[in-house]
């Protein structure tokens, strides 16, 4: 008796390719459970799933949880998984843009700590910037750099170098 695919009925779906979609399902669900609380109740998910995803969480066994995996899988087979990748793609997205902004906020900062020159290239491209506490910050960390003491002016600064990005501000 030959199997059909329930999204494709007019073709015939190999045990391979539903095995393959099977275990693509399960990965999906996998992200879902590792998502954070407020996300996941962002993702509008059918309520059997939302429950199955926070059983999930606080399944401790590998056995147990491969399980409750397979479980949520089997619900994902029932409903439309598009809409979930997309949003998983935006919310990844999004964090990739976080991590880059902060990647960028520390290169600067770092910039700013090696040469004086950076500061007058910030300034003339921020002419908002308070120009005299950032360069208070910079001696401050210098200072606390060469004593050897904890780095709370260095957080400071990129603090204060977050605070006056504006999105798209700080590009280099």
């Amino acid at each position: 008796m030959a199997r059909y695919d329930n999204r494709v009925p007019d073709e015939i779906v190999s045990k391979t390719q539903r095995k393959k979609q099977m275990l693509e399902l399960q990965a999906l669900g996998e992200r879902l459970v590792g998502l954070p609380e407020a996300q996941l109740a962002e993702m509008a998910l059918e309520p059997q799933l939302e429950q199955a995803v926070l059983e999930a969480r606080g399944v401790k066994t590998h056995e147990a949880r491969r399980r409750q995996l397979q479980y949520i899988g089997r619900l994902m087979r029932e409903v439309d998984a598009t809409p979930i990748r997309e949003r998983l793609a935006a919310i990844s997205g999004t964090s990739a843009r976080a991590g880059a902004a902060h990647r960028r906020l520390e290169a600067l900062r770092d910039r700013l700590l090696a040469d004086d020159e950076a500061l007058t290239d910030f300034a003339a491209r921020h002419p908002g910037a308070d120009v005299q506490k950032i360069r208070s910050l910079i001696r401050q960390v210098r200072h606390d750099r060469d004593a050897g003491k904890p780095p709370r002016s260095y957080r400071e600064l990129f603090r204060l170098l977050k605070d006056l990005e504006s999105p798209g501000t700080l590009q280099g």
